[in-house]
């Protein structure tokens, strides 16, 4: 399956949505909610971050050297509302041209 600037916004939303509901989530749990790889976690991850949309926040008194908390940001959390928006706004355009698509099939097979 080819990257796509929608596959990417669609992942970018995943990960805003799963870090703002649990912003400890460390990235080996986050790539496997995601169904991705360590390292495209990590690669769309620093992505955000470069974009301003999310901060890490490293733990010091942590025991875990690698202890971080990714909290969305601001303009992270705009973002995140914008990318819902038009996500919610393709599902229901797929959703009306499936349904549709799902009715011809039942009368072609009404008919036959």
């Amino acid at each position: 399956m080819p990257d796509t600037p929608s596959l990417h916004a669609e992942t970018h939303l995943k990960v805003l949505r799963l870090l703002q509901s649990n912003p400890k989530m460390n990235q080996r749990d986050l790539a496997a909610a995601l169904g991705v790889s360590l390292g495209k976690t990590n690669f769309c991850l620093q992505a955000l971050v470069a974009k301003g949309l999310l901060k890490m926040q490293n733990f010091q008194s942590s025991k875990r050297k690698l202890a971080y908390a990714y909290l969305l940001t601001p303009a992270g959390l705009l973002e995140k509302a914008a990318l819902t928006s038009r996500f919610l706004k393709r599902k229901t355009e797929e959703y009306v041209l499936l349904k549709a698509e799902i009715e011809a099939l039942r009368r072609e097979e009404a008919a036959a």
